[in-house]
Protein backbone atom coordinates (compact mmCIF):
# COMPACT_ATOMS: atom_id res chain seq x y z
CA UNK A 1 0.00 0.00 0.00
CA UNK A 2 1.11 3.56 -0.60
CA UNK A 3 2.42 5.10 2.62
CA UNK A 4 1.27 8.66 3.22
CA UNK A 5 4.81 9.87 3.75
CA UNK A 6 4.58 13.37 2.32
CA UNK A 7 6.46 12.71 -0.91
CA UNK A 8 6.52 15.52 -3.43
CA UNK A 9 7.75 15.44 -7.02
CA UNK A 10 8.16 18.28 -9.45
CA UNK A 11 9.53 18.80 -12.90
CA UNK A 12 12.24 21.43 -12.64
CA UNK A 13 10.48 24.77 -12.77
CA UNK A 14 7.03 23.14 -12.72
CA UNK A 15 4.17 22.55 -10.32
CA UNK A 16 4.70 19.98 -7.55
CA UNK A 17 2.74 16.72 -7.41
CA UNK A 18 2.07 15.52 -3.87
CA UNK A 19 1.13 12.05 -2.63
CA UNK A 20 -1.67 12.86 -0.18
CA UNK A 21 -5.01 11.55 1.04
CA UNK A 22 -6.68 14.84 1.94
CA UNK A 23 -8.53 15.28 -1.37
CA UNK A 24 -11.96 16.89 -1.31
CA UNK A 25 -14.74 15.85 -3.67
CA UNK A 26 -14.66 19.32 -5.14
CA UNK A 27 -10.98 18.99 -6.01
CA UNK A 28 -11.52 15.59 -7.61
CA UNK A 29 -14.58 16.80 -9.53
CA UNK A 30 -12.54 19.71 -10.90
CA UNK A 31 -9.92 17.24 -12.15
CA UNK A 32 -12.49 14.81 -13.61
CA UNK A 33 -14.31 17.58 -15.50
CA UNK A 34 -11.28 19.16 -17.18
CA UNK A 35 -11.23 19.20 -20.99
CA UNK A 36 -10.40 15.61 -21.92
CA UNK A 37 -7.12 16.24 -23.74
CA UNK A 38 -5.90 18.50 -20.93
CA UNK A 39 -6.86 15.84 -18.38
CA UNK A 40 -5.08 13.02 -20.22
CA UNK A 41 -2.01 15.21 -20.77
CA UNK A 42 -1.80 16.02 -17.05
CA UNK A 43 -2.30 12.36 -16.10
CA UNK A 44 0.45 11.33 -18.52
CA UNK A 45 2.76 13.94 -16.97
CA UNK A 46 2.06 12.66 -13.45
CA UNK A 47 2.42 9.06 -14.61
CA UNK A 48 5.88 9.77 -16.02
CA UNK A 49 6.94 11.42 -12.78
CA UNK A 50 6.26 8.24 -10.77
CA UNK A 51 6.51 5.33 -13.23
CA UNK A 52 8.20 4.20 -16.41
CA UNK A 53 5.22 4.45 -18.80
CA UNK A 54 6.42 1.48 -20.85
CA UNK A 55 6.17 -0.92 -17.90
CA UNK A 56 2.74 -2.60 -17.70
CA UNK A 57 2.11 -5.50 -15.34
CA UNK A 58 0.31 -8.54 -16.72
CA UNK A 59 -2.01 -10.36 -14.30
CA UNK A 60 -4.20 -13.44 -14.60
CA UNK A 61 -7.51 -13.83 -12.74
CA UNK A 62 -9.31 -17.16 -12.45
CA UNK A 63 -12.47 -18.26 -10.67
CA UNK A 64 -11.58 -21.00 -8.19
CA UNK A 65 -15.19 -21.35 -7.04
CA UNK A 66 -17.87 -20.27 -9.51
CA UNK A 67 -21.53 -19.39 -8.96
CA UNK A 68 -23.88 -19.94 -6.06
CA UNK A 69 -23.13 -16.62 -4.36
CA UNK A 70 -25.80 -15.37 -1.94
CA UNK A 71 -25.07 -11.70 -2.65
CA UNK A 72 -27.36 -9.68 -4.93
CA UNK A 73 -24.81 -7.52 -6.81
CA UNK A 74 -26.89 -6.26 -9.72
CA UNK A 75 -24.15 -6.73 -12.30
CA UNK A 76 -22.90 -10.19 -11.34
CA UNK A 77 -23.53 -13.41 -13.24
CA UNK A 78 -22.63 -15.57 -10.21
CA UNK A 79 -25.48 -14.63 -7.85
CA UNK A 80 -28.06 -17.31 -6.96
CA UNK A 81 -30.63 -14.53 -7.13
CA UNK A 82 -30.11 -14.07 -10.88
CA UNK A 83 -30.94 -16.41 -13.76
CA UNK A 84 -27.78 -16.33 -15.86
CA UNK A 85 -25.70 -18.78 -17.88
CA UNK A 86 -23.47 -19.52 -14.88
CA UNK A 87 -23.95 -22.83 -13.12
CA UNK A 88 -22.50 -23.34 -9.62
CA UNK A 89 -19.35 -25.44 -9.53
CA UNK A 90 -17.32 -26.77 -6.57
CA UNK A 91 -14.08 -25.16 -5.49
CA UNK A 92 -11.16 -26.16 -7.69
CA UNK A 93 -8.56 -28.53 -6.32
CA UNK A 94 -5.19 -27.17 -5.24
CA UNK A 95 -3.27 -28.92 -8.02
CA UNK A 96 -5.70 -27.59 -10.66
CA UNK A 97 -5.17 -24.03 -9.47
CA UNK A 98 -1.40 -24.37 -9.35
CA UNK A 99 -1.40 -25.82 -12.87
CA UNK A 100 -3.34 -22.75 -14.02
CA UNK A 101 -0.81 -20.52 -12.26
CA UNK A 102 2.07 -22.22 -14.07
CA UNK A 103 0.34 -21.66 -17.42
CA UNK A 104 -0.22 -18.02 -16.53
CA UNK A 105 3.44 -17.55 -15.64
CA UNK A 106 4.52 -19.14 -18.92
CA UNK A 107 2.21 -16.71 -20.73
CA UNK A 108 3.91 -13.70 -19.12
CA UNK A 109 1.79 -13.00 -16.04
CA UNK A 110 3.62 -11.98 -12.89
CA UNK A 111 0.56 -11.73 -10.62
CA UNK A 112 -1.94 -14.58 -10.23
CA UNK A 113 -5.35 -13.72 -8.81
CA UNK A 114 -7.95 -16.14 -7.45
CA UNK A 115 -11.64 -15.32 -7.02
CA UNK A 116 -14.32 -17.26 -5.14
CA UNK A 117 -18.03 -16.50 -5.47
CA UNK A 118 -19.31 -16.17 -1.94
CA UNK A 119 -20.22 -13.42 0.51
CA UNK A 120 -17.54 -14.28 3.05
CA UNK A 121 -15.25 -17.08 4.12
CA UNK A 122 -17.16 -17.48 7.37
CA UNK A 123 -16.81 -21.02 8.69
CA UNK A 124 -15.53 -22.56 5.45
CA UNK A 125 -12.51 -24.00 7.25
CA UNK A 126 -11.74 -26.79 4.79
CA UNK A 127 -12.11 -24.52 1.77
CA UNK A 128 -9.92 -21.90 3.44
CA UNK A 129 -7.25 -24.49 4.25
CA UNK A 130 -7.03 -25.38 0.56
CA UNK A 131 -6.89 -21.70 -0.42
CA UNK A 132 -3.96 -21.15 1.93
CA UNK A 133 -2.18 -24.02 0.16
CA UNK A 134 -2.94 -22.40 -3.20
CA UNK A 135 -1.48 -19.10 -2.01
CA UNK A 136 1.69 -20.75 -0.74
CA UNK A 137 2.08 -22.70 -3.98
CA UNK A 138 1.72 -19.62 -6.17
CA UNK A 139 4.27 -17.72 -4.10
CA UNK A 140 6.73 -20.62 -4.40
CA UNK A 141 6.52 -20.20 -8.19
CA UNK A 142 7.88 -16.67 -7.83
CA UNK A 143 4.59 -15.01 -8.71
CA UNK A 144 2.71 -12.34 -6.82
CA UNK A 145 -0.55 -13.77 -5.47
CA UNK A 146 -3.86 -11.94 -5.07
CA UNK A 147 -7.22 -13.23 -3.85
CA UNK A 148 -10.79 -11.97 -3.77
CA UNK A 149 -12.87 -14.08 -1.39
CA UNK A 150 -15.50 -11.70 -0.04
CA UNK A 151 -15.42 -10.30 3.47
CA UNK A 152 -12.51 -11.24 5.74
CA UNK A 153 -12.01 -11.21 9.48
CA UNK A 154 -8.72 -9.90 10.90
CA UNK A 155 -7.65 -13.48 11.73
CA UNK A 156 -8.36 -14.73 8.20
CA UNK A 157 -6.38 -11.82 6.79
CA UNK A 158 -3.47 -12.69 9.09
CA UNK A 159 -3.50 -16.32 7.93
CA UNK A 160 -3.50 -15.26 4.29
CA UNK A 161 -0.55 -12.97 5.00
CA UNK A 162 1.33 -15.82 6.68
CA UNK A 163 0.65 -18.05 3.66
CA UNK A 164 2.31 -15.48 1.41
CA UNK A 165 -0.58 -13.49 -0.07
CA UNK A 166 0.67 -10.37 -1.84
CA UNK A 167 -2.59 -8.48 -2.27
CA UNK A 168 -6.31 -8.77 -1.54
CA UNK A 169 -8.94 -7.41 -3.89
CA UNK A 170 -12.10 -5.93 -2.44
CA UNK A 171 -13.70 -3.41 -4.77
CA UNK A 172 -15.87 -0.52 -3.60
CA UNK A 173 -17.63 -0.68 -7.00
CA UNK A 174 -19.06 2.87 -7.03
CA UNK A 175 -19.78 5.87 -4.81
CA UNK A 176 -21.26 5.41 -1.32
CA UNK A 177 -24.43 7.19 -2.50
CA UNK A 178 -25.09 5.03 -5.57
CA UNK A 179 -23.93 1.76 -4.03
CA UNK A 180 -27.31 0.79 -2.42
CA UNK A 181 -28.92 0.87 -5.87
CA UNK A 182 -26.55 -1.87 -7.01
CA UNK A 183 -26.07 -4.06 -3.91
CA UNK A 184 -28.21 -4.53 -0.79
CA UNK A 185 -26.69 -7.63 0.84
CA UNK A 186 -23.38 -6.04 1.84
CA UNK A 187 -22.91 -2.45 2.98
CA UNK A 188 -20.25 0.02 1.90
CA UNK A 189 -19.04 0.01 5.49
CA UNK A 190 -18.62 -3.79 5.31
CA UNK A 191 -16.32 -3.33 2.34
CA UNK A 192 -14.31 -0.61 4.06
CA UNK A 193 -13.94 -2.83 7.14
CA UNK A 194 -12.52 -5.70 5.07
CA UNK A 195 -10.08 -3.27 3.45
CA UNK A 196 -9.00 -2.14 6.92
CA UNK A 197 -8.55 -5.76 8.06
CA UNK A 198 -6.42 -6.50 5.00
CA UNK A 199 -4.27 -3.41 5.44
CA UNK A 200 -3.79 -4.06 9.16
CA UNK A 201 -2.54 -7.57 8.33
CA UNK A 202 0.18 -6.10 6.12
CA UNK A 203 -1.38 -7.23 2.84
CA UNK A 204 -1.46 -4.85 -0.12
CA UNK A 205 -4.94 -3.51 -0.85
CA UNK A 206 -6.38 -3.82 -4.36
CA UNK A 207 -9.66 -1.90 -4.63
CA UNK A 208 -11.42 -0.16 -7.48
CA UNK A 209 -14.75 -0.02 -9.22
CA UNK A 210 -16.99 -0.60 -12.20
CA UNK A 211 -18.19 1.93 -14.75
CA UNK A 212 -21.55 1.41 -16.47
CA UNK A 213 -23.76 0.56 -13.49
CA UNK A 214 -26.11 3.43 -14.32
CA UNK A 215 -24.09 5.83 -12.19
CA UNK A 216 -23.54 9.51 -12.92
CA UNK A 217 -20.14 11.19 -13.37
CA UNK A 218 -20.26 12.45 -9.78
CA UNK A 219 -20.53 8.84 -8.62
CA UNK A 220 -17.23 8.13 -10.36
CA UNK A 221 -15.82 11.14 -8.54
CA UNK A 222 -17.24 9.70 -5.31
CA UNK A 223 -15.61 6.33 -5.93
CA UNK A 224 -12.20 7.90 -6.51
CA UNK A 225 -12.67 10.13 -3.47
CA UNK A 226 -13.37 7.07 -1.30
CA UNK A 227 -10.20 5.38 -2.55
CA UNK A 228 -7.92 8.42 -2.56
CA UNK A 229 -8.82 9.37 1.02
CA UNK A 230 -8.17 5.96 2.59
CA UNK A 231 -5.47 6.06 5.32
CA UNK A 232 -3.11 4.63 2.69
CA UNK A 233 -3.73 4.71 -1.04
CA UNK A 234 -4.43 1.21 -2.42
CA UNK A 235 -1.44 -0.56 -3.92
CA UNK A 236 -3.59 -1.01 -7.01
CA UNK A 237 -6.93 0.26 -8.34
CA UNK A 238 -8.71 -1.82 -10.99
CA UNK A 239 -11.06 0.13 -13.26
CA UNK A 240 -13.64 -2.10 -14.95
CA UNK A 241 -16.02 -1.38 -17.83
CA UNK A 242 -19.27 -3.24 -17.20
CA UNK A 243 -19.88 -6.23 -19.46
CA UNK A 244 -23.69 -6.67 -19.19
CA UNK A 245 -24.84 -10.25 -18.60
CA UNK A 246 -28.35 -11.38 -19.54
CA UNK A 247 -30.26 -12.40 -16.44
CA UNK A 248 -28.72 -9.79 -14.16
CA UNK A 249 -30.93 -6.92 -12.97
CA UNK A 250 -28.73 -4.22 -14.49
CA UNK A 251 -28.74 -5.85 -17.92
CA UNK A 252 -32.42 -6.86 -17.94
CA UNK A 253 -33.72 -3.53 -16.65
CA UNK A 254 -31.76 -1.47 -19.14
CA UNK A 255 -30.09 0.47 -16.31
CA UNK A 256 -26.66 -0.74 -17.39
CA UNK A 257 -24.96 1.76 -19.64
CA UNK A 258 -21.67 0.46 -21.04
CA UNK A 259 -19.14 3.27 -20.57
CA UNK A 260 -17.43 4.90 -23.51
CA UNK A 261 -13.67 4.89 -23.81
CA UNK A 262 -13.87 8.60 -22.93
CA UNK A 263 -15.54 7.71 -19.61
CA UNK A 264 -12.80 5.19 -18.95
CA UNK A 265 -10.10 7.72 -19.85
CA UNK A 266 -11.53 10.35 -17.50
CA UNK A 267 -11.77 7.90 -14.61
CA UNK A 268 -8.32 6.39 -15.12
CA UNK A 269 -6.71 9.80 -15.53
CA UNK A 270 -8.39 11.13 -12.39
CA UNK A 271 -7.25 8.07 -10.43
CA UNK A 272 -3.70 8.54 -11.72
CA UNK A 273 -3.56 12.21 -10.70
CA UNK A 274 -5.06 11.70 -7.24
CA UNK A 275 -3.17 8.47 -6.46
CA UNK A 276 0.10 8.98 -8.35
CA UNK A 277 2.02 6.01 -6.89
CA UNK A 278 -0.83 3.50 -7.27
CA UNK A 279 -0.94 0.88 -10.03
CA UNK A 280 -4.08 1.52 -12.10
CA UNK A 281 -5.31 -1.74 -13.60
CA UNK A 282 -7.25 -1.69 -16.87
CA UNK A 283 -9.57 -4.58 -16.14
CA UNK A 284 -12.87 -5.93 -17.54
CA UNK A 285 -14.21 -4.63 -20.83
CA UNK A 286 -11.01 -4.63 -22.91
CA UNK A 287 -12.44 -7.15 -25.39
CA UNK A 288 -14.64 -4.38 -26.81
CA UNK A 289 -11.78 -1.86 -27.05
CA UNK A 290 -9.50 -1.35 -30.03
CA UNK A 291 -5.74 -1.18 -29.59
CA UNK A 292 -5.94 2.56 -30.26
CA UNK A 293 -8.49 3.00 -27.48
CA UNK A 294 -6.41 0.97 -25.06
CA UNK A 295 -3.35 3.02 -26.02
CA UNK A 296 -5.17 6.16 -24.90
CA UNK A 297 -5.98 4.51 -21.56
CA UNK A 298 -2.31 3.68 -21.05
CA UNK A 299 -1.55 7.31 -21.89
CA UNK A 300 -4.13 8.32 -19.25
CA UNK A 301 -2.22 6.39 -16.60
CA UNK A 302 -3.20 2.71 -16.70
CA UNK A 303 -0.19 0.46 -16.11
CA UNK A 304 -1.58 -3.05 -15.70
CA UNK A 305 -3.87 -5.43 -17.58
CA UNK A 306 -5.39 -8.84 -17.01
CA UNK A 307 -4.54 -11.39 -19.66
CA UNK A 308 -6.03 -14.79 -20.42
CA UNK A 309 -9.31 -15.58 -22.14
CA UNK A 310 -11.49 -14.87 -19.08
CA UNK A 311 -11.76 -12.62 -16.04
CA UNK A 312 -13.74 -14.92 -13.72
CA UNK A 313 -16.70 -15.45 -16.10
CA UNK A 314 -16.16 -12.43 -18.39
CA UNK A 315 -14.54 -12.83 -21.83
CA UNK A 316 -11.13 -11.20 -22.29
CA UNK A 317 -8.70 -10.70 -25.22
CA UNK A 318 -6.62 -13.68 -26.33
CA UNK A 319 -2.95 -13.83 -25.35
CA UNK A 320 -1.80 -13.38 -28.96
CA UNK A 321 -3.87 -10.21 -29.20
CA UNK A 322 -2.25 -8.77 -26.09
CA UNK A 323 1.21 -9.76 -27.30
CA UNK A 324 0.56 -7.79 -30.47
CA UNK A 325 -0.70 -4.86 -28.39
CA UNK A 326 2.48 -4.81 -26.30
CA UNK A 327 4.67 -5.05 -29.40
CA UNK A 328 2.82 -2.28 -31.22
CA UNK A 329 3.00 0.11 -28.26
CA UNK A 330 6.51 -0.84 -27.16
CA UNK A 331 5.33 -2.02 -23.73
CA UNK A 332 7.13 -4.45 -21.46
CA UNK A 333 5.94 -6.50 -18.51
CA UNK A 334 6.69 -5.78 -14.87
CA UNK A 335 8.60 -8.55 -13.03
CA UNK A 336 7.01 -10.04 -9.92
CA UNK A 337 7.89 -8.53 -6.53
CA UNK A 338 9.87 -5.72 -8.16
CA UNK A 339 9.65 -2.06 -7.38
CA UNK A 340 8.35 -0.07 -10.35
CA UNK A 341 11.13 0.95 -12.72
CA UNK A 342 12.54 4.36 -11.93
CA UNK A 343 10.95 6.86 -14.31
CA UNK A 344 13.31 7.94 -17.10
CA UNK A 345 12.51 11.54 -16.12
CA UNK A 346 13.82 10.85 -12.62
CA UNK A 347 16.89 9.07 -13.98
CA UNK A 348 17.74 12.09 -16.09
CA UNK A 349 17.24 14.54 -13.24
CA UNK A 350 14.23 16.19 -14.88
CA UNK A 351 12.08 15.23 -11.87
CA UNK A 352 13.06 16.43 -8.41
CA UNK A 353 11.96 14.20 -5.50
CA UNK A 354 11.72 15.62 -1.99
CA UNK A 355 10.25 14.44 1.30
CA UNK A 356 7.95 17.09 2.71
CA UNK A 357 6.89 17.68 6.29
CA UNK A 358 3.24 18.47 5.65
CA UNK A 359 0.61 16.35 7.40
CA UNK A 360 -2.07 14.83 5.23
CA UNK A 361 -4.79 16.43 7.30
CA UNK A 362 -3.43 19.85 6.36
CA UNK A 363 -2.25 19.22 2.80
Amino acid sequence: NVKMEGEERRIAGGEAVQVRNSWTREEIAEIYNRPLLDLVFEAARVHRMFFDPREVQQCTLISIKTGGCTEDCGYCSQSVKHKTFVKPTPQMKVDEVLAAARRAKEAGSTRFCMGAAWRELGGKKNAFKHILSMVSGVKEMGMECCATLGMLTPEQARQLKDAGLTAYNHNLDTSPEYYPKVITTRSYEDRLQTIENVRDAGIAVCSGGILGLGEQPMDRVGLIHSLATLPEHPESVPINALVPVDGTPLADSGVADVPTVWDMARTIATARITMPRTVVRLSAGRLEMSHAEQAMLFMAGANSIFNGDKLLTTPNPELDTDSQLFETLGLRGKPAFSEPLKPPMEESGAVIVTKTSFSNAEA
